[in-house]
């Protein structure tokens, strides 16, 4: 009888643990696409800021309502530092250059966010020298960057798209001083409760630069179009909750390293879900791009589990 439950208990738990990488695989990979729509009738960064408010307030109310203790004053300090890199320079510029770029290109550009890390997190005083294999990872991973965006944006044959493609590599690199910022700011012991306060945080930044840039003339509630209260309606719900809530679980069940390959998952379903319901174009150039990316945000995960198992 105890072996049938043993049995039954640990089907349960791959049966979990399948649905949070499902989740976290096509959920945050089709974001990207998510975005696209929501910004087709939406003002980019005032649809973020009311995006990360929602969500920022609904992670809070939970987590309160769950025993988290109020967060203290550096707290909220340090998640709205790490919200306004992440969420605002982060995924609010992403919001505006999908205005320009098609989503599976933007998610692309957005995948190099490990290489950046490792820079940053070696610059830093006291930083961490990388190995060779993470050195090589991160040549790798640019020299894909240059792949991807081409000789257009080199040669100026594009305004809008090199402007846009910049846009996106700062983007990722403000991502990646979020993320490392966050390591070592003050945090809430609640992960759910921390979330929620850089979400609340970073919304702040996305509404005052929505509002420096004129957004708020932009706004035409009946003008919105279906889809993109689809498309933001989904960025709240799937993209914020349920992709944290999966995420939060993995890391929680699984090796970090196994929660991170979301990082170059993500991105390829990206590129899929854009060429099969958006109808963008999926060129030989962009492919090998892909390859050649992932391929370097794979060596450093794969130096960074190894050098974390010695």
């Amino acid at each position: 009888m105890s072996a049938t439950l043993t049995a039954a208990a640990a089907s349960s738990r791959r049966s979990r643990i399948v649905a949070a990488f499902a989740a976290v695989y096509v959920v945050w990979g089709s974001t990207y696409l998510a975005i696209r729509y929501a910004v087709q009738s939406m003002p980019p960064f005032l649809m973020a800021g009311a995006r990360f408010i929602v969500s920022g307030a609904i992670l809070y109310a939970w987590a309160r309502n769950r025993g988290a203790r109020a967060p203290t004053a550096r707290q909220w300090r340090d998640a709205t530092i790490t919200g306004v890199l992440m969420l605002c320079f982060g995924n609010g510029a992403v919001g505006w250059a999908e205005q320009s770029v098609p989503s599976g290109l933007a998610a692309l550009l957005v995948a190099v966010v490990p290489l950046w890390m490792v820079l940053i997190d070696w610059a830093r005083p006291n930083g961490e020298r990388p190995t060779r294999l993470v050195i090589a990872g991160v040549i790798v991973g640019f020299a894909g960057l240059v792949v991807l965006i081409g000789p257009d944006a080199l040669t100026g044959g594009d305004p809008a798209f090199s402007v846009a493609a910049l846009v996106l590599i700062g983007a990722s690199f403000a991502w990646a001083c979020g993320s490392v910022f966050n390591r070592f700011g003050a945090r809430p012991d609640s992960a759910a409760l921390s979330t929620g306060l850089q979400m609340i945080g970073g919304s702040v930044g996305l509404v005052a630069v929505g509002l420096l840039r004129g957004e708020a003339a932009q706004i035409h509630l009946g003008q919105i179009s279906v889809p993109s209260w689809i498309g933001w309606l989904y960025l709240v719900t799937f993209g914020s909750l349920v992709g944290f809530t999966a995420y939060i679980y993995l890391l929680k069940t699984v090796s970090p390293a196994k929660a991170s390959t979301y990082a170059y998952v993500n991105p390829l379903v990206a590129v899929v879900l854009g060429w099969m319901i958006a109808g963008e174009s999926v060129t030989a150039r962009t492919l090998a791009a892909a390859a050649v990316i992932l391929t370097g945000v794979a060596m450093i995960t794969a130096s960074q589990t190894a050098t974390k198992a010695a």
